[in-house]
């Protein structure tokens, strides 16, 4: 367990675990702030170095998710909140992983226009799996959230992301599929939720299935949650409040 002791990094909606800098993790901030993507050392949650996507937006940053690649490695950046269901789009952006050598300026990377099959919602988790490649988002606010799937490789833009299932939980802000593509999590405030992939079905069948609950600590507003690479455990981080800084926590393996 460690302490966000970032004034900068408020309010964490996503987190993931970094390749090129090991020992690290990835985070990013909620709606309101700059296009920045935050390094953060996973031994006490302090920031080691910050990079600015030139010209993006953070409309509503809600999950970042790091994709392992042949030739290298993307960070996809979901700018997918829409508390007030009023955006026509979303968008997610695939920046090549950065390296600590690198300039703290991203000036090379590629956005995907995102439009839901249906209604206009917030969505707050995304998913990527890395069975398929394909891209999943999650709905926050019904009563049973909806999974969205893009089918890789990713269409012209603006791509559709399809209805694929519904899920018996609410108000889920985050999610994480594992490296090896076999453990899924969704988390919303109060509980985190695991599905195990036994064989390789679809990810929309499988969390058709009843999920099981694990152990997990509330945060004051927990909203990212991501697998370690090695598999060992997961990680959560809440946004800070009350003047109190915010704790990366690690849940290893029982």
């Amino acid at each position: 367990t460690g302490m966000n002791k970032n004034n900068e990094l408020e309010e964490v909606s996503g987190i993931a675990e970094s390749i090129s800098v090991p020992g690290h993790l990835w985070a990013i901030n909620d709606s309101g702030h700059p296009a920045e993507i935050f390094l953060l050392n996973e031994a006490n949650a302090h920031t080691i170095k910050k990079f600015t996507l030139q010209q993006a937006v953070n409309r509503d940053w809600e999950d970042i998710v790091l994709v392992k690649d042949s030739l290298r490695n993307y960070l996809f950046i979901g700018d997918i909140g829409d508390n007030l269901s009023r955006y026509d789009y979303k968008y997610i952006y695939r920046v090549p992983e950065p390296s600590l050598n690198d300039s703290s300026l991203i000036t090379r990377f590629d956005t995907l226009q995102i439009k839901l099959e249906g209604e206009i919602r917030d969505t707050e988790a995304l998913l990527f799996d890395p069975l398929t490649k394909n891209l999943y988002l999650v709905s926050k606010r019904e009563h049973s959230v909806m999974l969205f799937e893009i089918t890789y490789p990713y269409p012209e833009n603006p791509v559709t992301a399809r209805l694929v299932s519904t899920i018996p939980i609410t108000r889920v802000t985050s999610g994480s599929i594992s490296p090896d593509g076999k453990e899924v999590l969704l988390k919303n405030y109060e509980h985190i939720y695991y599905w195990k992939r036994e064989h390789e079905e679809p990810l929309a069948q499988l969390l058709r299935e009843k999920p099981t609950k694990l152990a997990y600590t509330p945060e004051l507003q927990g909203e990212a949650v991501t697998w370690a690479r090695d598999g060992s455990g997961f990680y959560t981080l809440s946004e800070n409040g009350r003047g109190e800084r915010a704790p990366l926590y690690f849940y290893k393996r029982k």
